[in-house]
């Protein structure tokens, strides 16, 4: 009834009954079923009560900062072929079987989707007895932004029978690591820091955590190893059971509502830094740190700096290995690039450049066989590794990192072209793999938080290159579980701190389109399209008469334009903006064709009407007809890329003024120019405009990021000021080269039917295939002796059709074997 009523005094009830009086009634009781049940679960986690409890260390609080260890060790009577487990932790935990690290997490959410992982255990246990170590911590008011807690704890639930001796309950043995603190950065945190703690600066807004202060004479060693003497330590505190999401809850429950992660374990691979770029107050003749077995001698009373550098920036575990040096204090201080005196310059020139960022501290305790590694990765491609030792010498017997990042599995393949495209191709997929952890990132260095709009981009990365669906589904589950009641997502999620931008929500229905068209579930698309009702109906409150966005709240952030104010367009004396009214036009589309599908055919009319009667609205006001463009304003002062690039994409102008303003898009410098970020939608309208065969001559500002040498793209169109080096917002060549150059596009939902119209430009032989939802798509195309030879190879299921110079051919399931003139 609240939903009823809700709806009736909306415009979009208006609209329907006016339209559609008789089928109102099951509008709506679809509406709402659509809106009630958006989240499906798998039955097996959702029926009862869990049998394990949640743990804690006995005589801890459970809110404060602190690092604690669990064991419990069992015995087979055989090799376990499957042994399931179901592992959850707040906040985070670290899972070891026989000494190794075999998981980490758990998947990123919100309370009240608290995320467990499953994991099969069988391939690191043996015959005999085994130990399950798991260390979690909870970093409290010193956390990420991106985590959310209620206390720490600590859950494993056995998946099968056997693999219940695994339950959490009081049989756990448990004690806490007091040797840890933080190590602050920035000065956002500055009044809660100890007076003995040095803070490391960053440059900008940083939000990803702090550092660590180890003191080793308090640290607990080998404690995940088998042979470990646990005697000593404390039986768990047992709490509540866990609690499956959408089921009744314990009086007295904790606030976690569990439910399975879709997205698998993090990658962890083992790499070696490439080069020991400087080092000072000591001098090293051997291959430290990049070959095996150079071990590194400090003298006593010896204060020495090592600069390591990765060679490409990488999100990392670092591991350390040392013995002797009591007393010796160690720092490893991360950066992406070092600083100049005004900024990063050339990011492998290091002479007059300092080294500032994240740092981890070590107290040495002089034993043999000390080790260190990270409670969280790190991102860097510089380590400062500075070592002062007292009265005794140290040894560093090794270091390196251990890789982590989502499991993608690169698939797509480009062939002939140039070497510069394969270059752009890989620094793109280094920079969206660095950007992709349990959720999609906006940047691993300063924030970790999964924005709206870079996801967008992401995911059309992911599932170009990868086809791998997962984190995509996962990113549109976590935005849909952000909503606000008055129907906004948040502009990233999951967060602490709340952010509304909404023009991301507006992308959000656009993300769910993308998916739609290039993904392979619509079930989850259907039921992700009451929040995109909900989310339009909001920007109808914000209409006025004249049926104009006005005075819309909150960061209406659009791009990082020069001296746009915060990235918010302008905005005209009568409170309107063309690029936020072009915005909601796309919304609308994207809408319209999402109910045409897989929702309510009332609904996708509706959509269709408010589109076009926008697009009159908006040319009517917006359009200077003696420049030939879209002005951003109804005083028609300022104009942009943006405003013009939408207004392309959504349609409004003939064959003839799309032609000409697409000209002028690319040519017009008195336009406010896009930046890295928004050039994804600068491309696509100039594409659509018929330019594409120009495609490779946009490429500059990716020219320019390599030129000082990034090794991935940059949050900034400036490389040189940049405060983030790696945004995957900026990886749009990996989707643009397959798509637009190759050609290769969606043409139905669910990549059901191939639409391919290559833009070749210069190109006389270029190649490349990509994951399809059945398989992969190969085309080939060759110039040879003034004939073009054209392969193109789908899914023995798919059909598709090819567009050539304006005429459309079309294309059987399996190879197809053409050529023109």
């Amino acid at each position: 009834m609240f939903l009823f009523l809700q709806l009736k005094n909306s415009n979009q009830y208006m609209a329907i009954k006016k339209k559609y009086p008789k089928t109102l009634l099951l509008v709506l009781l679809i509406v709402q079923s659509s809106i009630c049940f958006t989240q499906n679960i798998d039955p097996s986690f959702s029926q009862k009560m869990w049998s394990s409890k949640w743990i804690s260390v006995p005589n801890t609080e459970g809110g404060h900062y602190g690092i604690y260890l669990f064991r419990k060790s069992f015995d087979l009577d055989s090799k376990a072929t499957t042994f399931p487990i179901y592992i959850s932790a707040d906040n985070r935990y670290k899972l070891y079987i026989n000494g190794e690290l075999v998981g980490t997490g758990p998947a990123k959410g919100d309370l009240f989707n608290w995320n467990f992982d499953i994991i099969d255990l069988a391939q690191y246990l043996k015959k005999g007895k085994n130990t399950i170590a798991v260390k979690i911590w909870n970093e409290a008011e010193f956390r990420p932004e991106f985590q959310i807690t209620y206390q720490t704890g600590l859950i494993i639930q056995g998946g099968n029978t056997v693999s219940q001796v695994l339950n959490t309950d009081k049989t756990w043995k448990c004690i806490q690591d007091k040797s840890y603190e933080p190590v602050m950065v920035n000065s956002y945190y500055a009044q809660k820091l100890p007076v003995e703690i040095k803070t490391p600066i960053v440059k900008g807004y940083y939000v990803a955590g702090v550092g660590e202060k180890i003191r080793m004479v308090n640290h607990i060693h080998n404690w995940e190893k088998s042979a470990f003497d646990d005697k000593n330590w404390l039986n768990a505190h047992q709490g509540s059971p866990g609690i499956p999401k959408n089921t009744v809850g314990l009086d007295g429950g904790n606030s976690w509502r569990l439910t399975p992660s879709l997205i698998p374990q993090m990658e962890l691979k083992k790499q070696r830094f490439q080069k020991l770029a400087k080092a000072e107050g000591i001098t090293v003749t051997n291959g430290f740190p990049k070959d095996i077995n150079s071990n590194l001698n400090i003298p006593a009373n010896t204060k020495a700096t090592l600069l390591l550098d990765q060679l490409e920036l990488t999100n990392a575990y670092p591991r350390m290995l040392f013995s002797g040096g009591e007393n010796a204090v160690i720092s490893l201080t991360y950066t992406e690039a070092l600083l100049g005196e005004k900024d990063k310059g050339h990011r492998n020139e290091i002479e007059g450049k300092k080294v500032i960022g994240r740092k981890d501290i070590i107290i040495s305790d002089g034993s043999e066989g000390q080790e260190f590694t990270t409670l969280a990765y790190r991102t860097f491609r510089y380590i400062a590794l500075e070592i002062e030792t007292q009265e005794s010498p140290i040894q560093i017997n090794d270091l390196f990192s251990i890789f982590t990042g989502y499991p993608f599995e690169r698939k797509a393949i480009l062939t002939g072209g140039n070497s510069e495209m394969q270059q752009i191709l890989d620094i793109g997929w280094r920079t969206a793999r660095l950007c992709a952890n349990e959720t999609y990132m906006d940047c691993p260095y300063y924030e970790q938080l999964q924005y709206i709009g870079d996801t967008r981009i992401q995911a059309m990365v992911s599932l170009y290159n990868s086809g791998d669906d997962r984190l995509v589904k996962n990113a549109l589950n976590l935005m849909d579980n952000s909503r606000k009641p008055e129907g906004l997502t948040s502009s990233r999620y999951p967060t602490v701190n709340q952010q509304i931008i909404p023009t991301f929500s507006l992308w959000y229905i656009g993300m769910l389109h993308d998916y739609m068209m290039y993904g392979q579930d619509p079930n989850f698309v259907r039921n992700k399209l009451g929040g995109t009702r909900q989310i339009l109906d909001y920007f109808e409150s914000f209409r006025d008469a004249d049926g104009f966005i006005k005075n819309l709240p909150n960061w209406f952030f659009v791009d990082w334009a020069d001296k746009w104010n915060r990235g918010m367009p302008p905005i005209g004396k009568n409170g309107n903006s063309a690029i936020l009214d072009l915005q909601l036009l796309l919304a609308y589309q994207y809408a319209a064709n999402l109910e045409k599908h897989v929702g309510i055919k009332v609904l996708s009319d509706m959509y269709n009407a408010k589109s076009e009667a926008l697009k009159t609205m908006i040319f009517n006001r917006y359009w200077d007809s003696k420049k030939g463009l879209f002005a951003d304003t109804p005083e028609k002062d300022v104009f942009s890329q943006h405003a013009n690039s939408m207004a392309i994409l959504a349609g409004i102008t003939t064959k003839d003024q799309t032609k000409a303003l697409g000209y002028k898009l690319k040519n017009d410098k008195t336009l406010k120019q896009a930046s890295i970020y928004f050039k994804y939608y600068v491309h696509l309208a100039l594409t659509q405009a018929d330019f594409g065969n120009e495609y490779l001559s946009w490429l500059d500002v990716w020219r320019n990021h390599i030129t000082l040498g990034l090794t991935t793209w940059g949050e900034d169109t400036d490389a040189v000021t940049t405060r983030s080096d790696c945004h995957a917002w900026g990886a749009s060549p990996n989707v643009e080269f397959y798509r637009t150059v190759l050609g290769i596009d969606s043409d139905g939902i669910g990549f059901s039917k191939v639409k391919i119209i290559p833009h070749l430009g210069n190109l006389a032989e270029i190649g490349g295939t990509i994951p399809h939802p059945q398989g992969s798509i190969s085309v080939l195309y060759k110039l040879d002796n003034k004939q073009w030879k054209v392969q193109i190879e789908l899914p023995k299921t798919i059909t598709g059709i090819l567009v050539w110079k304006g005429k459309s051919i079309a294309l059987k399931g399996g190879l197809n074997q053409l050529s023109f003139p």
